[in-house]
């Protein structure tokens, strides 16, 4: 639940935001009558992630075992570079949010068309929908309990839209460059897990080398796949297994957290600490680059004693 809920969370409010920009413009240019229009577009983009996440749940019964893992293993490397995108573009597009979707929002009103207003909706909201139903088809088929993940992500979107609604209304005031570089933060790690997720998808359909295919190097002792340094590259990186349980609730948090299953391959570390090092070093020097400077402080002024006056307390503030 604790994965799924920040998804849940990040990604409605991301698109609660969204929507908001866009109906406190039309509310402002006195254009509340084109509203329906805007809901219609919002509300195809939520049919859409519906629909996009029954095909993947009910579809994948009638394949076979490696199909199965091979759409699984794909769809969980898209939702990763999805993810990556969006958490960057956020980064880049955030500070300038807001002039762009009230110019969106100037063009369709000019043209006067009936589906501007529509595809607007549409779009703002797809991108997150369409994300966030990857991302939660792959971390339940990672898992295995989707009604706690499935419940963790109502959490998350039912707390979006509470927090989206209270700071439309004034009502909330929260730094949402803190809390998009933070919750971003957070995502490049469950990002990272589900990456490596996808490779052991990919590595069971066959379609990457590792523990399950030929090449895995054997342990002559046991005649089992080997484990440790000497299995680099296809074998097991490590087994834990004995101490932490793969059902277990530590297992279980461990992997929504940070993505650690107790046995991984040499491939899924990798895939994993790459990611981390690469996508996690650029958007902390992103987020580093554009953080705001502090203010400095006032200088400290020596009371002044000419002429047997007071002394007079200058800040900058008061400076001209």
């Amino acid at each position: 639940m604790l994965a799924t809920f920040l998804i849940g969370l990040r990604e409605g409010l991301e698109a609660a935001l969204v929507v908001g920009i866009l109906i406190a413009y039309l509310t402002r240019v006195g254009r509340r009558d084109v509203l329906p229009r805007l809901w219609s577009g919002v509300g195809l983009a939520a049919g859409l992630a519906l629909v996009i996440g029954a095909v993947l749940t009910f579809g994948a019964y009638s394949l076979t075992f490696e199909a199965q893992e091979l759409i699984g293993g794909g769809l969980s490397v898209l939702a990763v570079a999805m993810v990556t995108w969006m958490i960057f573009w956020m980064q880049k597009a955030g500070r300038t949010l807001k002039k762009s979707l009230e110019g969106e929002v100037d063009r369709a009103l000019a043209a006067g068309t009936l589906w501007g207003i529509v595809l607007i909706g549409f779009v703002s909201v797809a991108r997150e929908g369409i994300e966030t139903t990857l991302l939660l088809w792959s971390m339940v088929q990672s898992f295995g309990d989707a009604p706690g993940a499935l419940l963790g992500a109502l959490l998350g979107l039912v707390t979006a839209v509470a927090l989206g609604w209270l700071l439309a209304r004034g009502m909330l005031r929260l730094d949402l460059r803190v809390f998009f570089t933070w919750t971003g933060a957070l995502l490049i790690i469950v990002a990272a897990g589900v990456l490596a997720y996808g490779i052991h998808d990919l590595q069971e359909a066959g379609a990457l080398p590792g523990p399950f295919a030929s090449l895995a190097p054997v342990d002559p002792v046991t005649g089992a796949v080997a484990i440790g340094i000497g299995a680099f590259p296809f074998g097991w990186a490590f087994d834990l297994s004995a101490s932490i349980p793969p059902g277990s609730p530590l297992a279980a948090i461990l992997q929504a957290t940070v993505g650690f299953m107790p046995q991984m391959s040499w491939l899924q570390v990798i895939g994993w600490a790459l990611y981390v090092a690469i996508v996690g070093g650029i958007f902390a020097a992103k987020a580093l680059r554009h953080r705001p400077p502090r203010p400095a402080p006032a200088p400290a002024v020596s009371p002044s004693t000419d002429h047997g006056t007071s002394p007079s307390p200058i800040t900058s503030q008061g400076a001209p």
